[in-house]
């Protein structure tokens, strides 16, 4: 026994302060303060805006916090200032629709709400100090109770929430306030006079300096997501077939696609709220965006279940596989470049004629991938048991050129409502105008025996007409 207490060696757990001091050395710390710095730095060059806005509301808090600073304001507002600095924080947002969606909510909140505690006060007085409090609190119990249920309503708590919850704070804070507070009118104006001061300080530097538009990010992302749907379905087919090895990102990328609802939802409705800017009017069509953002998953969710075959199939490709490539690789390159063609033209606003091409291209193809399966049937070729997955990747391909027509309709329709440019017209264009070449006008030239006229039809085309 005492040889074994003697060869065993003395291990005490570590304490508290061994953890601490561990945790707390030099080089730890130097590597956390290393890991944190290139963090910020990845995320402020990811996007450079982020820090333009952190700067712009430090900018919005230090001009408001003048209502403290200097005196002569600090007299005239008193301690309601401090609502112009709490009115920043909370309204001050990244995009310019999101401040103004909260700055005009919090504004005619505090007027409507500080407008009924005012009257609910002098309301309650008419019956005498001993019915005043429950008067006012009857009022504060329905009127409250009516505002919270409204925020039920799907049409409200989409874009009045905010301003529904601004308005029942205030409207118990002047209601109950003015029980105990003398001068209540005079509190009220200076609430509002400061959130307003806020409010208007949030709006004016998030429009005037380096604005973010909710639209405008609303239309890029639409944009990236027919990317990348597009990039996925020209690489499936040398992918399915292992045509060529390059850089495989593309089949993972349109995963983002999945995910992008509550994103899409949330950058329309403060869109909504945006006055014109850039290329979009006022009112512009956000849900139509929210449509396109519908067919454009569900085109990403077939995209989610073709990947699978990917990863499922052989490493050889069979003789039935080999039969149908050339139409399965026709679908699917014509189907990307279908995709690739609407998101350019929603990219430069233009109405899209020339996806319609590649889309019937694909319907050239599926008609000969069922020619295909209707002669292997005919001729008992090939078994369909063992072809069953190549059957059903087949499908899913021709569910998505369904839903690639869905997009394209949605976009044309797009188009039409946003008054995207149309295509020029060459001949109108040509029509009533003098034509040159290099760089000089061709004219009529006379002689005695005839007049003849020169008409340039196209750069290499000459039209020759001799009059006598």
């Amino acid at each position: 026994m005492a040889m074994e207490n003697a060869s065993s060696p003395s291990l005490s757990p570590p304490t508290l302060f061994t953890y601490l001091m561990t945790i707390a050395s030099p080089s730890m710390i130097k590597h956390a303060i290393s890991d944190a710095a290139i963090k910020i730095k990845n995320i402020a060059l990811d996007d450079p805006r982020r820090v333009i806005h952190s700067l712009k509301v430090a900018l919005a808090i230090t001009l408001v916090s003048m209502v403290y600073y200097l005196q002569p304001i600090y007299n005239g507002l008193g301690d309601a200032g401090m609502w112009a600095i709490i009115t920043v924080v909370m309204v001050f947002e990244y995009t310019v629709g999101a401040t103004l969606s909260k700055g005009l909510n919090r504004g005619f909140a505090t007027l409507l709400a500080g407008a009924l505690g005012v009257g609910a006060e002098a309301f309650g007085s008419l019956f005498g100090p001993t019915i005043k409090p429950i008067v006012l609190g009857f009022l504060v119990f329905f009127l409250v109770g009516a505002a919270t249920f409204s925020r039920f309503i799907p049409s409200i708590k989409k874009k009045y929430d905010y301003g529904v919850l601004i308005f029942i704070l205030t409207f118990s804070l002047v209601a109950v306030s003015g029980y105990r507070v003398d001068k209540i009118i005079q509190l009220a104006h200076k609430r509002l006079s400061t959130i307003v001061v806020g409010g208007l300080t949030c709006i004016i530097i998030s429009i005037c300096i380096f604005p973010v538009w909710a639209g405008e990010n609303l239309h890029k992302n639409m944009v990236k997501n027919l990317e990348k749907l597009a990039s996925f379905l020209e690489g499936f087919g040398n992918e399915y077939y292992r045509v060529s090895d390059g850089d495989k990102s593309f089949l993972t990328s349109y995963k983002s696609v999945l995910d992008s609802k509550a994103t899409e939802e949330s950058l329309a409705n403060f869109a909504w709220w945006e006055i014109g800017h850039g290329k979009f009017r006022y009112r512009h069509p956000w849900k139509q965006y929210l449509k396109i953002g519908v067919y454009t998953r569900q085109c990403a969710y077939h995209i989610e279940a073709l990947s699978g075959y990917l990863y499922a199939k052989d490493e050889i490709p069979s003789e039935f596989q080999k039969t149908i490539q050339e139409a399965c690789m026709k679908m699917s390159s014509e189907t990307g470049k279908a995709l690739k063609e609407l998101a350019n033209a929603m990219k430069l606003m233009v109405h899209p004629l020339s996806s319609s091409v590649h889309l019937e291209n694909c319907k050239k193809a599926v008609d000969d991938l069922n020619t295909t399966y209707k002669v292997s049937m005919v001729e008992d070729q090939w078994n369909i048991l063992d072809n069953i997955s190549v059957i059903a990747a087949t499908s899913i391909l021709v569910d998505i050129i369904k839903c690639v027509e869905q997009i394209s309709e949605a976009i044309e329709e797009l188009s039409k409502q946003a008054h995207f440019k149309k295509p020029k017209d060459k001949t109108s264009d040509e029509a009533g105008k003098p034509h040159f070449l290099h760089c000089g006008a061709v004219k009529p030239v006379e002689n005695e025996q005839e007049l003849v006229t020169v008409t340039v039809l196209s750069g290499d085309e000459v039209l020759h007409e001799a009059i006598n």
